[in-house]
């Protein structure tokens, strides 16, 4: 028996649902995925699992989300609000483009994109952990590889939650890693270093030592930073992808990601190889906003916007 239940959100405008989970188009059904107009994934609300399917209703400007929750078991109202509150943390629902917008609109380049792509939300993981792993999977791979892998993690160690005879998997907890051995991590298509590096952050938390959530809460991001830094396999890229990926922090710039510098080059620098620090140089013009500005670059890239 399935248990179904809809509730509807309404985020702060602007907001495209089309625009911000075009990302997920080619996913893994059985994971996460973006499908003529309907995002879906399944969540763990209060450790029970839940298969969300969300629509866009309304207008960029005046948006509507339509969210239908589907679960083997009876969807209470507590779950009802954790569910809500995840997809609202996903994609940014409560956040306000409208300030970034203003920080660029004496930056003609990045006024034209932001034109182009309005309501653009970069989408944030659920929670820091898979925010970290997944950026060890990324560190010195093509992103295509890297979520091939993702979802085979997802997919091997995640718990599954099964409704009308389809399988589907949320991603793993550290406990769930913690379990698993380097071994099995390795046959995901990780190489061994890799495998030991979310090995040992998985163990770090399950042990209590590293408590990943809490980090939301430090105001400096330097110190953020630090702490991620100290812990084995985990530079300072990694860090700032994680706290832009799992945190919100969209102040975060990766200025040593190869894909963020080429497109910064590719709209600002006519296309020549730059450094970190000319990236960065760039980016002050963004503000607080210099991670959210460099994934709209990203994203105008994959949609072929010309300035």
């Amino acid at each position: 028996m399935v248990f179904t239940k809809t509730v509807t959100l309404t985020p702060n405008g602007p907001f495209s649902l089309d625009l911000s989970a075009q990302m997920f188009a080619t996913g893994d059904e059985q994971v996460r995925r973006y499908l003529n107009g309907e995002f879906s994934q399944v969540i763990k609300a209060n450790n029970e699992l839940i298969l969300v399917k969300v629509k866009s209703e309304g207008t960029a400007e005046k948006p509507k989300v339509n969210v239908e929750l589907h679960s083997a078991n009876n969807i209470t109202p507590k779950n009802t609000d954790a569910a809500q509150k995840i997809i609202e943390y996903i994609f940014n629902l409560n956040s306000d483009l409208t300030s970034f917008y203003k920080q660029v609109e004496n930056d003609e380049v990045m006024k034209k994109i932001v034109t182009q792509l309005y309501g653009y939300k970069y989408p944030t993981a659920p929670t820091v952990f898979e925010a970290l792993v997944d950026s060890i999977i990324e560190q010195q791979i093509s992103i295509k590889v890297a979520r091939g892998i993702e979802e085979r993690v997802t997919k091997r160690f995640g718990d599954k939650l099964e409704l009308d005879n389809e399988t589907y998997f949320v991603f793993p907890t550290a406990q769930n890693i913690k379990e698993a051995s380097i071994s099995d991590i390795r046959g995901c298509g990780l190489s061994q270093r890799k495998a030991e590096y979310i090995y040992g952050v998985a163990e770090l938390v399950t042990e209590g030592k590293l408590d990943l959530e809490e980090l939301k809460n430090e105001d400096r991001s330097e110190e953020i930073i630090r702490e991620l830094d100290a812990i084995k396999g985990i530079g300072v890229w990694t860090a700032e992808l994680t706290m832009l990926r799992g945190m919100q922090r969209l102040e975060a710039l990766p200025a040593e990601d190869l894909g963020i510098r080429r497109v910064i080059s590719k709209y600002y620098c006519g296309g020549e190889a730059i450094k970190a620090a000319e990236a960065r140089e760039v980016a002050e013009a963004w503000g607080d906003w210099k991670g959210l500005a460099a994934f709209y670059l990203i994203c105008a890239e994959a949609n072929n916007i010309e300035v």
